[in-house]
């Protein structure tokens, strides 16, 4: 279960780099939500899947899960959240004023 996580993980990361090397601006933030989502699943999958055991220890629980990486996930969720939102009121206000969103044009470069 954890090899095919990992695969999952690693192909958003790829496709998320993919995307990040694009000239649109959309497809760039994409590929910022693409690579945070890929590292959740890292996160999750290096803390080790555990299922049915419970997060705290108690007297009677000899085995328990890890709560950290899923504390860390959520938080990282919240960060990447206000990340994408942000990154997309940016790109929404350039995209109006600049009338494109080509990172080209954006950077003073022509189309030849």
């Amino acid at each position: 279960m954890e090899i095919i996580i990992l695969i999952l993980s690693g192909a958003l990361i790829s496709i998320a780099v993919y995307n990040l090397l694009q000239k649109q601006l959309l497809r760039i933030i994409i590929g910022t939500v693409l690579i945070s989502h890929g590292a959740h699943l890292f996160i999750l999958t290096m803390g080790k899947l555990k299922r049915g055991q419970p997060p705290v220890l108690k007297e009677t629980v000899t085995s328990y899960t890890d709560p950290l990486p899923q504390a860390l996930i959520l938080t990282s969720i919240v960060i990447s959240f206000g990340i994408t939102s942000l990154l997309l009121v940016l790109s929404y206000r350039t995209a109006n004023e600049n009338k494109t969103d080509n990172m080209d044009q954006l950077r003073g470069k022509s189309n030849e």
